[in-house]
């Protein structure tokens, strides 16, 4: 293979755009999956390594086609799940729908992408390169955090999904970790149905719940993700790596 390939879905804001960024500078050639066609075209415009490609990945029904249009025949050194949504509310007033979606995109898709991606990491893996899936979890697939059920277990999923899955890969030399975050400044918030103002002073708490006094960015996930993806980390799979300023160490507050 002449060049890295990286797949990189929710690319098109927050961590997975950074994550892009991140990698298209390491020297990956990147696919950026995500819904929005003005973003990933602006995405295209100021990075000439990131090639777009528009997909709703939805439940992961049409994972094999996404795969097969961002890759072709070519091997597939990394892919980041980074895709996600959330849901905000107690046991008692998160519906059924709610639930689902949130499952479907956050765990589903996962699944279905990490699966159709596999022959595209083994060809890597056969043609000598390196080969792996990195996963975005949360803090809160670590500990429970009241009203947010739904996103929690999820992300419970996605962090035992990757060990599974680690152990499972590891034969074949495919390595799978997962990040999990503490709060970011991202649009998932917003995005859930928070106001603006709810939202800066949640950032705001943020100072008093995150151990190191503030939250995260972007970059700094992207960061690690990209460390993860690189030789450095070669003797690393299975792992999901809080990056969350030590909030996974605290009582609940």
């Amino acid at each position: 293979m002449s060049s890295l390939l990286a797949l990189v879905t929710g690319a098109t804001s927050g961590i997975g755009l950074q994550a892009a960024i991140r990698l298209a500078s390491s020297g990956y050639d990147v696919v950026a999956v995500g819904r929005d066609l003005d973003r990933l075209s602006a995405l295209e415009r100021a990075h000439p390594r990131i090639r777009p490609l528009q997909a709703d990945l939805g439940d992961g029904s049409n994972a094999e086609d996404v795969f097969a249009e961002a890759c072709g025949d070519s091997g597939l050194n990394l892919l980041v799940n980074a895709a996600g949504i959330i849901v905000s509310g107690p046991v008692g007033q998160t519906d059924l729908q709610a639930w689902d979606a949130v499952m479907n995109i956050n765990v589903r898709a996962v699944y279905a992408l990490s699966r159709a991606a596999l022959p595209g990491l083994r060809q890597a893996r056969a043609a000598g390169a390196t080969a792996g899936i990195v996963n975005v979890s949360s803090v809160a697939g670590l500990r429970p955090f009241p009203g947010l059920s739904a996103y929690a277990v999820s992300k419970a999923a996605v962090d035992h999904l990757t060990r599974c899955m680690a152990i499972e890969l590891a034969p074949e030399g495919i390595r799978v970790n997962a990040v999990n975050p503490g709060v970011v400044v991202t649009e998932l918030h917003r995005r859930g149905g928070m106001s603006d103002d709810a939202y800066a002073a949640f950032l705001e708490r943020g100072q008093q719940t995150h151990p190191l006094g503030r939250v995260g960015t972007p970059e700094e996930v992207a960061g690690l993700i990209a460390w993860l993806a690189s030789d450095e980390a070669s003797w690393m799979t299975g792992e999901t790596i809080a990056i969350d300023g030590g909030r996974h160490l605290t009582a609940l507050r």
